[in-house]
């Protein structure tokens, strides 16, 4: 894949798990930790997965690092609070500069 598809898949899965959060929202209730872990999981696998076929661009390793991050703090005991760290934050920050490369605006 190149960074461009790689980019668009990402912002993607990102904008998946945004639409998730804000449908348990909706329902009139607060996401649980189980909502949260699974949210992050199938972030996490999804761009494990991209990443892997991206080779070792800037982008691929950034979406690699991005994965490697939501599926940490998936299996913390509180994944809300887990993604709320600096490496989380910082991996989401690189992707975000990576993607701008391509002309993908991701925000993760």
């Amino acid at each position: 894949m190149s960074d461009k598809e790689l980019c668009e898949s990402a912002k993607k899965a990102g904008e998946e798990s945004k639409a998730a959060l804000i449908t348990i929202m909706k329902s009139g209730k607060e996401p649980s930790a189980a909502d949260y872990k699974k949210m992050l999981t199938e972030m996490g696998e999804t761009l494990t997965t991209l990443a892997s076929a991206g080779g070792d661009s800037k982008v691929a390793t950034a979406i690699r690092q991005m994965g490697a991050e939501a599926s940490k703090a998936a299996a913390a005991s509180n994944p809300e609070e887990a993604v709320e760290n600096p490496a989380f934050e910082k991996a989401g920050a690189d992707l975000t500069d990576a993607c701008k490369t391509t002309g993908i605006n991701v925000n993760f």
